[in-house]
């Protein structure tokens, strides 16, 4: 099974956003050198500093993003082979701009520690979120620098737009091609009632959230998975979801789904409580009636960000 992800565009209408919260660490979402994002291509390098290459003997197999100097968040079906009970098999890169040639601003941490949610369902996609302890603390630099996390009581409403990133396929068995830069796409969210609509009844729990085109192609696909869904709001980032499922790869009428962080706050704290993740509070609503327009006028650039491993 294979995961998506999109990018539209909104001619009209104004996504409304109020971020509110404590930051329980000094800094987090900043991202120094991401001043202009355009969907659908090659990011910047530095421009989505948490962003992480979770990799084994085979190389990379899911994303990740740093939540703090010691703690990775990514998706727990990444995780659900023997490699779990060999956290020290895995590899951590950050900082990298491509899986390929020279990162001069990357780090490299092992893995002391993977834990997966108790409730996940490998069936049902449930609680699909895990945290992998390193075994040594990570220096923050411009390239390399936590990304908040949405605080329990956000929401965010249908048309909201988010960003996804990873250096998953892009395309159904299409690998990214050398040097395999990091990918970014901007994609808006799809309510849960509607993505209820193409997955079935009781597909789509309160602890995910979809996103995606009616019309499919802007998508994730497979390598993407654990990776972040982020919005910006003031001058930060927040991370809001976690690539989990979906149907195929950027097929019409079925939106990504991701694993909905803000659901999360006090088991991710259980095992952070000594060095916390910053935590804003996002509301975001957007003009329900433009979503269909903004759908239909989105840009026909193909951009497919691939999941699940």
């Amino acid at each position: 099974m294979e995961l998506h992800w999109w990018k539209a565009v909104f001619v009209t209408g104004a996504v409304l956003l109020n971020a509110t919260g404590s930051l329980s660490q000094s800094v987090c979402g900043q991202a120094p050198f991401n001043t202009k994002i355009v969907g659908g291509q090659t990011a910047n390098s530095g421009a989505w500093p948490w962003q992480v290459s979770i990799q084994y003997s085979r190389g990379h197999f899911c994303g990740g993003s740093l939540i703090n100097n010691n703690w990775i968040l990514s998706a727990a079906h990444c995780f659900q082979s023997s490699i779990t009970n060999y956290p020290s098999a895995l590899t951590i890169y950050l900082g990298m701009a491509s899986l390929q040639g020279t990162n001069s601003n990357s780090q490299i941490r092992s893995v002391t520690q993977i834990i997966n949610h108790p409730s996940y369902s490998a069936s049902t996609h449930n609680n699909d979120i895990a945290l992998l302890k390193l075994a040594s603390s990570v220096t923050y630099t411009d390239y390399i620098q936590p990304v908040c996390l949405a605080a329990a009581g956000s929401s965010l409403g249908g048309g909201t737009l988010v960003w996804i990133t990873g250096w998953g396929n892009i395309g159904t068995g299409v690998s990214l091609p050398s040097p395999q830069n990091l990918q970014e796409v901007e994609v808006p969210v799809v309510t849960n009632s509607n993505c209820a609509d193409s997955y079935g009844s009781g597909a789509i729990t309160s602890n995910m959230i979809c996103a995606g085109l009616t019309e499919g192609g802007k998508d994730s696909c497979q390598g993407d998975s654990g990776g972040p869904m982020v919005i910006k709001q003031n001058s930060g980032w927040t991370q809001v979801g976690i690539v989990s499922f979906g149907n195929d790869c950027a097929l019409p009428n079925y939106p990504g789904v991701y694993a909905r962080v803000s659901q999360y706050q006090d088991w991710i704290n259980s095992y952070t409580s000594s060095n916390q993740p910053g935590y804003v509070t996002v509301t975001a609503s957007s003009a329900s009636k433009l979503f269909s327009l903004s759908l239909s006028l989105s840009f026909p650039f193909l951009l497919s960000l691939y999941i699940f491993s």
